[in-house]
């Protein structure tokens, strides 16, 4: 039942922010201010959505927890990187993230570039020691996850969105957009435990594949529907920060009424993919609802 997986929400969170600890340097070693910023970055709040997709997909496919800790902890690492950049003053210029100063606010920006550029290259050190796992699916993986976060994946998604500003999009630029920036990681969570499963039928593959494409879209729209109805204190960011900077975003363009529709929309989308899975994909179902319908 859904409601199973809600349970054990606070049981993955401790699970990944334990092998996050065991991986991060302490801020006892040199460089100790790096290592602290490391560390600030990743323990500063957060509902840790893509590690919980890891965890939910891993279920879907009954892979072993204890494997699934690793592309968990990984992909957070690259969130957390690919967020940091985004507040420099060259990207987005934001004060708060989490309710938390950014950062280049709590330090500065140099260390906030360098504590970025750090957690990348150990996000990559996780995955390449992923246990019990053939070297072939570790390889598999890392491909997987490099893409999701290179040129093709949600570097070039921040490029496409920087070059955007202050333009016209139709809908198809802006959702090819959000899959590259957004979407790319989210599948990247999704699908990283069918390559640790061993043998999955296509059928299957093809649909978690698709699933995980589609909700990724669904993620940045509802983000986008929080920037225009959120409040600062609650979403723990600037509301109204894409409409300051000009961003090409679907409410902004299209209305909040039609970027609604379109986000339940991607969200049956992304239901319908899981109904072979039956009972097995509901924890996967839980976060789909959870990742549209959130409030903050």
């Amino acid at each position: 039942m859904p409601a199973a997986f809600e349970n054990r929400i606070a049981h993955y969170n401790e699970r990944v922010a334990q092998k996050l600890d065991a991986v991060l340097p302490p801020v006892t070693r040199a460089p100790r201010i790096l290592h602290e910023a490391m560390r600030y970055a990743i323990f500063n709040g957060g509902k840790r959505v893509r590690p919980l997709l890891v965890y939910a997909a891993g279920e879907c496919l009954q892979v072993n927890e204890h494997i699934l800790d690793a592309p968990a902890a990984a992909i957070e690492l690259l969130h957390a990187f690919s967020l940091v950049h985004d507040d420099l003053p060259a990207m987005d210029n934001d004060d708060l993230r989490r309710g938390k100063p950014t950062l280049h606010r709590k330090y500065d920006e140099a260390t906030a570039i360098l504590a970025a550029d750090a957690m990348q290259p150990l996000a990559f050190d996780v995955l390449a020691a992923t246990p019990d796992t053939p070297a072939e699916a570790r390889i598999r993986l890392l491909r997987l996850v490099a893409d999701a976060c290179g040129s093709i994946g949600m570097t070039g998604g921040q490029s496409l969105d920087l070059a955007a500003e202050g333009r016209s999009l139709t809908a198809e630029a802006i959702e090819q957009m959000y899959a590259m920036k957004t979407g790319a990681l989210i599948h990247a969570a999704v699908v990283a435990p069918a390559l640790l499963a061993g043998s999955v039928p296509q059928p299957q593959l093809s649909a978690i594949d698709a699933f995980g494409r589609t909700i990724g879209i669904a993620f940045q729209i509802k983000d986008d529907l929080l920037d225009v109805e959120g409040d600062t204190n609650i979403i723990g960011k600037q509301a109204g920060a894409d409409e300051r900077l000009r961003k090409a975003t679907f409410p902004g363009l299209f209305g909040v009424e039609q970027a609604r529709r379109r986000c339940d929309e991607l969200l049956q989308s992304a239901l319908q993919r899981l109904d072979d899975f039956g009972d097995g994909a509901a924890s996967l179902r839980w976060l789909a609802r959870f990742i549209v319908e959130r409030g903050s």
